[in-house]
C-alpha cells in the first residue's frame, strides 16, 4: 500500500515527524485521521509528489520526539495530562484576554477578528467540560486496564474531538488562517502567535488520543474478544 492510500492518522502515528509535515500542508491528521492521504489532498494534485517526498525523506527516528506508540497507556495519559490538559487551561484564558483587548482597541479596522473572543470563550467551556470527563471517568478507567468497558465513552470523546475540529476551522476563518495583518500592534501579534501555538497543541493532543490511545484501547477490546457493547458508563459522559 502506498503512502497516499494510508490513513493520515496512521501515518502520523507511524512516521516520526509526519505531524510537522502535515501542519505545513494544512492536513487534518487528528479529527480527520481516518481519511487517506490521497483523500485529504483532494483537489491539490500539485502537492501530491512534494508531500510524499517530504514524508519519505523523514528520518526513521526524531531525536527530540518520543514514539508514544511504544509507551504504556499510563505513560501516555500522564503525558497528555501534563503536556496538553494543563497547558490548554493556561492558553485559553490568556487568548480570550488578548482577543478582547484587540477587539476593543481595533474594532474599527476591517481586518479586526470581531467575535473571536466570544468564539474562544465558547471553546474554553467546551474543552474544559471535555477535559473533566476524561480526567474523572475515562482516563482512570483506562489506567485500571478496563478498556473493554469504555467503548461508549471513547465514541463520545471522538465525537467531541470532531466538534473541536469544527471550531478550529471557524477560528481559522475568523483570523484569515491566523495570518497577522500589516500594522498589527504587539497585542495583536501576541494573540495570533498564541493562537498558532494553541492550534498545533490541540491538534497534536487530539491525534495522540484518537490515533494512539483510543486505537490501543480498541485493540485491547478485540484482544479480549469484546463485541463493543454500549458501555454502562457512557451515560456519565454527556456531550458538552
Amino acid at each position: 500500500m502506498t503512502l497516499l492510500d494510508q490513513p493520515v492518522g496512521q501515518l502520523a502515528r507511524q512516521l516520526p515527524g509526519a505531524t510537522r509535515v502535515f501542519h505545513e500542508y494544512g492536513i487534518d491528521f487528528c479529527c480527520g485521521g481516518r481519511a487517506t492521504l490521497r483523500d485529504s489532498l483532494a483537489g491539490r494534485d500539485a502537492d501530491l509528489a512534494r508531500l510524499v517526498s517530504a514524508l519519505e525523506a523523514l528520518p526513521a527516528h526524531q531525536p527530540d520526539e518520543r514514539d508514544w506508540c511504544e509507551a504504556s497507556a499510563n505513560e501516555l495519559i500522564d503525558h497528555i495530562l501534563t503536556r496538553y490538559h494543563a497547558v490548554h487551561r493556561q492558553q485559553l484564558p490568556e487568548l480570550i484576554r488578548l482577543a478582547r483587548r484587540v477587539e476593543q482597541v481595533h474594532g474599527e479596522r476591517q481586518d479586526c477578528p470581531a467575535g473571536l473572543a466570544e468564539l474562544l470563550e465558547g471553546m474554553h467551556q467546551e474543552i474544559e467540560s471535555h477535559l473533566q470527563k476524561e480526567e474523572m471517568i475515562l482516563f482512570p478507567t483506562l489506567k485500571r486496564g478496563l478498556a473493554h468497558n469504555m467503548h461508549g465513552p471513547i465514541a463520545v470523546m471522538r465525537f467531541e474531538h470532531d466538534e473541536h475540529g469544527e471550531t478550529l476551522a471557524r477560528l481559522m476563518a475568523f483570523t484569515d488562517d491566523i495570518q497577522t495583518p500589516k500594522g498589527a500592534c504587539t497585542t495583536w501579534c501576541a494573540l495570533y502567535a498564541g493562537l498558532r501555538e494553541f492550534r498545533e497543541d490541540l491538534m497534536q493532543h487530539i491525534h495522540l488520543e484518537n490515533n494512539v490511545l483510543f486505537e490501543q484501547a480498541t485493540a485491547d477490546q478485540v484482544a479480549l474478544g469484546e463485541s463493543s457493547p454500549a458501555s454502562p458508563m457512557a451515560g456519565e459522559l454527556p456531550r458538552a
